[in-house]
């Protein structure tokens, strides 16, 4: 079967009036950052030189700047200039209504109208129908790829992209913006921080995705990210499909399974997942994911926009206790 193909052209992308939609949608909430209004104060004649570099082929990607940051544990974050950030907008606002249509519904990371909420509660159903209401043992097979972001490999993305981009134009952009960014190696990773990139690794982590769908036939999955999820009342079904993940992994994406973040559980012992423990009739946030909240709350002396925030998050599993703390700290 033919795969669908982007119709979407080049000078559509590189337009003033995708450019221009596409500067609206970025500076929402941005205005107050001094490289923003830098880039805003010859908005205009930044905006045309950059579509006359598009135009002449003559685009380069800036460097990045980095920093660190704890989430909870350390992530190096890569942030490219206003200029570049414009343009990732300008593509993925075309691409991403295209390559959503192409993922199956059990991938929820950076998704419109899916996120992690949404994989929770799907895991907990598909928990429910393999156990057949809890009657029966449901095992889970977890796993984690090491290292996602920086072990992407850029010329297996590129070709993934060549058989759905018939534009070799388009092709040619998405490849500068791939190639601008080297992580343990060359031709490797992909940046934490563009909007591009939330959308580059799920088109790559489709391929798995199909594979689990079609090859492994597995009805009960869910993905968010580098973490999924596997279940089956048989556990020996989970142990004969993990050799097949990982050479799948390996041999056509050039993915590791983090070998410390694979196990074999059943649902009833507790499964950690998305930073929530699961059990079949509660799930409990995770010890260090408490941790991390009480110090963020101190880290901002209390703030309120930031205790609503978690007591949002906590409202999502059996965390009343919780809750009540985080109201008083």
């Amino acid at each position: 079967m033919a795969k669908s193909q982007l119709g979407a052209s080049y000078e559509h992308i590189i337009s003033l009036e995708n450019i221009l939609e596409a500067w609206r949608e970025f500076v929402r909430g941005k205005r107050g950052r001094k490289d923003v209004q830098q880039f805003e104060l010859r908005l205009t004649s930044n905006v045309l030189a950059l579509q006359l570099d598009l135009r002449n082929k003559t685009y380069a990607h800036s460097a990045y700047e980095a920093f660190s940051i704890s989430d909870p544990k350390p992530r190096s974050i890569h942030k490219a200039s206003v200029r570049d950030r414009l343009l990732h907008h300008a593509l993925y606002r075309i691409l991403y209504p295209f390559f959503d249509k192409t993922f199956i519904a059990s991938s929820y990371s950076c998704r419109k109208e899916k996120g992690t909420h949404k994989a929770l509660d799907h895991f907990r159903r598909l928990a429910y129908q393999v156990s057949r209401n809890h009657t029966r043992t449901a095992w889970v097979l977890k796993c984690d790829v090491r290292k996602f972001f920086a072990s992407i490999n850029q010329a297996r993305l590129i070709r993934i992209l060549e058989g759905r981009i018939p534009d070799r134009d388009v092709l040619w952009l998405l490849t500068q913006i791939i190639t601008s960014f080297q992580s343990t190696g060359n031709g490797l990773g992909l940046p934490l921080g563009n909007l591009t990139s939330q959308l580059l690794v799920n088109i790559y982590m489709n391929e798995f995705d199909q594979f689990v769908k079609h090859t492994l036939k597995s009805k009960a999955y869910v993905r968010y990210s580098d973490d999924f999820v596997l279940l089956s009342s048989d556990k020996v079904e989970l142990e004969n499909l993990l050799p097949r993940i990982r050479d799948f992994l390996w041999d056509d994406l050039h993915l590791v399974l983090h070998s410390d973040k694979v196990f074999i559980k059943t649902f009833a012992s507790g499964v950690d997942f998305l930073g929530w423990v699961h059990f079949p009739d509660h799930r409990t946030l995770r010890t260090s994911s408490k941790r991390r909240i009480f110090r963020r709350i101190k880290q901002v002396d209390g703030k309120e926009s930031t205790v609503q925030s978690y007591l949002g998050l906590l409202s999502h599993g059996n965390a009343y206790k919780l809750r009540e703390q985080v109201k008083i700290s």
